[in-house]
């Protein structure tokens, strides 16, 4: 298990990587890949069951990314972890690439499940987690969803579907970022009390500070500890989390990141990377 510090390390080199990618086109899905990073950091530092030399391990934890949009934070995690080559990140979203704007589990190295249309992926994981239970594994399924994806009635069957098949190995994260593609989530659909709705469909709920790696593994490990219903862990977060230039855009779901906008926001996460390594900034390429 990584400490304190190498997560925050971790998660700023994904920060980092995911920026770089959706530069290389100038356009991409930025804002909420950046708001479940710190998530994704501490569960593959360690809290996830996972081999990289072999991503296919039957007995694996499993993640799916049912906020499809943000699938480059998970791939500059999973380069990071050896998953593939870091190479292949030049290549987000581009024709006969293996890393598309959206997950797919035929094209990416693991990449548990394809998703993408929002809502299915909720199903998904309940599925997988169901199949870990009837195979007798002894492993967790994780979930991202995003809490303008959880306008989706089928986020809430698959609540409801969770609870009655007693999913206690299902730990699902709400991005809760308060953004959605046109607006803000009180604007377009209020959701009210994330937490308190998950609470009601019969799961065991946890509210805490998205980016804080800290309160993230200790959430993680109280969700493990519940028997008998499926956990929900709703990350309080910001759109565009970690990178200011991308942070104060008021529509960040989808940016354009180029020129001066894209240098500012690598020398941001190169300048975090170095504080972290306890070294001097020294900003390279964009690219």
């Amino acid at each position: 298990m990584a400490n304190v510090k190498e997560q925050k390390l971790f998660a700023a080199k994904i920060r980092l990587e995911t920026v770089k990618q959706v530069g290389v086109r100038g356009f991409g899905h930025l804002g909420g890949a950046l708001s479940v990073v710190d998530a994704i950091a501490v569960l593959y530092s360690g809290v996830m069951y996972i081999d990289p030399a072999n991503p296919d391990k039957t007995d694996r934890d499993k993640l799916v990314m049912s906020k499809g949009h943000a699938g480059p934070a998970l791939y500059s995690a999973l380069a990071l972890k050896g998953y593939f080559p870091m190479a292949w990140l030049k290549t987000l979203n581009q024709p006969g690439t293996k890393l598309p704007s959206h997950c797919d589990c035929k094209l990416t190295p693991g990449i548990d499940m394809t998703t993408g249309s929002l809502g299915q992926g909720a199903s998904t994981a309940c599925g997988l987690a169901l199949a870990q239970k009837m195979d007798e594994i002894d492993a967790y399924t994780y979930l991202f969803v995003g809490d303008g994806e959880s306008n989706e009635g089928q986020v809430w069957e698959a609540a409801l579907f969770a609870n009655q098949h007693k999913l206690d190995n299902l730990i699902a994260f709400v991005d809760c970022n308060q953004k959605q593609l046109d607006g803000t989530t009180e604007e377009v659909m209020a959701m009210g009390d994330i937490a308190a709705k998950f609470e009601t469909f019969g799961w065991h709920t946890q509210s805490i500070q998205g980016d804080d790696v800290v309160a993230i593994e200790k959430a993680i490990k109280k969700a493990k500890e519940v028997k008998g219903k499926p956990s929900c862990i709703v990350l309080n977060t910001i759109k565009g989390a970690g990178v200011p230039e991308i942070e104060k855009i008021e529509f960040n779901h989808h940016i354009v990141l180029d020129g001066a906008l894209l240098e500012k926001a690598v020398a941001a996460c190169e300048a975090t990377v170095k504080e972290l390594e306890g070294g001097a900034v020294s900003h390279g390429d964009c690219i």
